[in-house]
């Protein structure tokens, strides 16, 4: 039996204004599969991800995360059914701490979900060290309406 499809793109193009990008990308990333999106400077790595998240929408193709069409659909929609985009080059909140974007992160979610500050504390232990003992834990309680950083 084979794994199930986590998310994947079928024949899809992408064009920024009137120049061409991706010319019919496919690929399946299967559950618990590791993928490396390899190429030169320009060669579509980038727009590839943001095609797979919603951000740079294929003319043409199909992207469906598990096994759901995303076509028309949102980029928030499409990171709610668990795909999302990061930028390598960290513009975002560049000038946050990681503490800051975490808390950004914790507001924004408004709601309860698999990836809780247990879990982002769970896979990341070192960064727990930085915080006096107790923090952690008082962090990751929801009723607390604002904390600021150590």
């Amino acid at each position: 039996m084979s794994a199930r499809v986590i998310v994947g793109a079928e024949d899809i193009d992408v064009f920024y204004g009137s120049s061409q990008i991706l010319f019919g990308v496919s690929l399946e990333v299967a559950e618990g599969q590791t993928m490396a999106l390899l190429g030169r400077n320009g060669a579509g790595k980038s727009t590839t991800l943001k095609a797979l998240a919603g951000i740079a929408p294929p003319s043409r193709g199909v992207v469906r995360v598990l096994g759901k069409e995303m076509q028309g659909r949102k980029p928030h929609t499409i990171a709610r059914a668990g795909i999302g985009f990061v930028p390598e080059d960290r513009r975002i909140f560049g000038e946050l701490s990681v503490w800051e974007n975490l808390d950004v992160a914790r507001r924004a979610a408004g709601r309860q979900g698999r990836w809780t500050m247990e879990t982002v504390f769970e896979l990341f232990p070192a960064y727990t060290a930085l915080f006096p003992k107790g923090f952690v834990t008082a962090f990751t309680t929801a009723s607390i309406p604002s904390l600021s950083p150590p």
